[in-house]
């Protein structure tokens, strides 16, 4: 017999837990309750897919739930999956953005705060050539922000459609008159922006120093490409190729279209969930009202 798909720090106890399991049954006769239960102390299985061939061949695929965030409580970190299920710190990476809340569930447990689980959702749907650069995601006044680890901000609004929003900031990095922004507005992704300082126009160019221009070097149109199949897994729709940039000198004339550009990338906004006077706070504009 075989065990396909488990990676990770716990892949030879799943593969061996299942293969002890599987040795009690026969092609004929095989219980999947059994093998479901052999896993269900690692909360990194998902599902579990079981073929059989006569005479003495099965082969069991198993589906993760592959960790997407470290979500930081106090000093203390675990890894969450997109469906808000608590994956313990053993599953931790320095590439996980982070999210931020005030209450640890016990490892497999979930969070039910909808914050939280907007904020998972959006990274659940990155692509992993952009989820790498990404460091966090909080809850703003544009909704979900997307704070990539060059500075650049990323506007989601709520947590709606996020393949095709994550698609939309592809191709806005990919364009080069974008270098040197400071925001990306995807918040309606057929009409992306790109914010830039006062005085500053959308360019032609990368920037080549800035740690904004390092992250946009980095985009590629593979990038896209691999947006585009997500999108098209999920059913999205179509966008327009055009970047629209918006510069504090403009932005007036156009705040029904686009947000108000910033000077500098913001700090100390509010966390994906956030705790004390605003913890029991009902959604902004925009947010979504997420249950658990």
């Amino acid at each position: 017999m075989s065990v396909v798909g488990a990676h990770g720090p716990e892949a030879r106890a799943i593969e061996r837990a299942l293969t002890l399991a599987a040795r009690r049954m026969s092609t004929l006769d095989v219980h999947r309750g059994a093998l479901l239960a052999a896993v269900a102390p690692f909360h990194l299985v998902r599902a579990i897919d079981v073929s059989t061939s006569l005479p003495h061949s099965m082969r069991i695929a198993v589906s993760e739930r592959l960790p997407v965030a470290a979500l930081l409580v106090g000093e203390a970190r675990t890894a969450v999956a997109s469906d808000g299920m608590t994956l313990g710190p053993r599953l931790l990476s320095g590439r996980l953005p982070t999210v931020s809340g005030g209450y640890e569930p016990p490892t497999g447990a979930r969070v039910h705060d909808w914050r939280l689980l907007g904020a998972l959702a959006i990274l659940g749907a990155a692509p992993r050539a952009l989820d790498a650069s990404t460091k966090r995601v909080l809850l703003g006044p544009k909704g979900f922000t997307a704070v990539m680890r060059g500075g650049l901000e990323v506007y989601f609004g709520d947590s709606s459609r996020p393949h095709a929003k994550w698609l939309s900031l592809a191709r806005v990095l990919a364009d080069p008159a974008s270098a040197h922004a400071l925001y990306v507005d995807v918040r309606t992704p057929e009409r992306p922006a790109a914010g830039f300082a006062p005085g500053t126009a959308p360019t032609s160019a990368l920037g080549a120093s800035t740690g904004t221009g390092s992250i946009l070097q980095q985009t590629s149109e593979s990038i896209t490409a691999a947006l585009a199949a997500g999108l098209a897994a999920s059913g999205g729709g179509g966008f327009s190729s055009g970047v629209q940039g918006v510069s504090e000198e403009s932005q007036r004339s156009t705040e029904s279209e686009a947000p108000t550009a910033h000077s500098a990338p913001a700090v100390g906004a509010p966390s994906a969930e956030t705790s004390g006077a605003s913890a029991g706070s009902a959604p902004t504009p925009g947010a979504p009202a997420m249950g658990g």
